[in-house]
């Protein structure tokens, strides 16, 4: 079994919400670690364990990201993690999977379903490095961050659906077994 680390330095991990119904606001969360562990070379059969520190999260707006730490949302101070953990991992051919999985947001967990497009794997400077994308949505309510307000002709300030897009290299641990075909 390879196992492969999250490189935090060459992986974004980033989302997109609507915004005053017009425009979408775009957040990153900047402290993010996670393993995969993997038996075959193009990652069909990988377990995904992801995590990411609530705190670090940056929307380039500094009252805005304390808002976002604060009860209304993700409650920072009680809940300082969000993670998933893969349940399933479903190849759809050419590199294309949907990966099935448990997200925990504020201490609720729901299955939520992600596509992920393997890249490849090549020698980086100091070991195999392999390279996905993937996208997805959730409903922030589902995660109990129900904070909204109205705009005075009645649009929401927030939008419920919450759009991932994640950019993730991987570097295989060190003394990790080269996976097999």
């Amino acid at each position: 079994m390879a196992q492969w680390l999250i490189d935090p330095v060459h992986s974004e991990v980033t989302f997109k919400v609507k915004h005053l119904v017009v425009s979408s606001v775009t957040g990153r969360f900047t402290a993010v670690s996670g393993t995969v562990e993997a038996m075959k070379d193009d990652f069909s059969d990988a377990r995904v364990s992801f995590q990411a520190d609530v705190t670090s999260i940056s929307t380039n707006n500094e009252q805005r990201d304390g808002h976002l730490k604060s009860a209304d949302f993700f409650d920072a101070a009680n809940f300082p993690v969000l993670a998933f953990t893969s349940t399933a991992i479903v190849p759809k051919g050419d590199g294309a999977f949907v990966m099935q999985g448990n997200m925990t947001i504020r201490g609720t967990t729901k299955a939520i379903a992600l596509t992920v497009h393997y890249n490849g794997t090549v020698k980086g400077f100091d070991g195999d490095v392999a390279g996905f994308e993937i996208t997805g949505a959730l409903n922030r309510q589902d995660f109990g961050l129900r904070w909204n307000a109205l705009t005075e002709t009645g649009g929401v300030v927030v939008s419920d659906e919450v759009k991932l897009v994640i950019a993730v290299e991987l570097k295989r641990a060190q003394g990790a077994a080269t996976a097999a075909a």
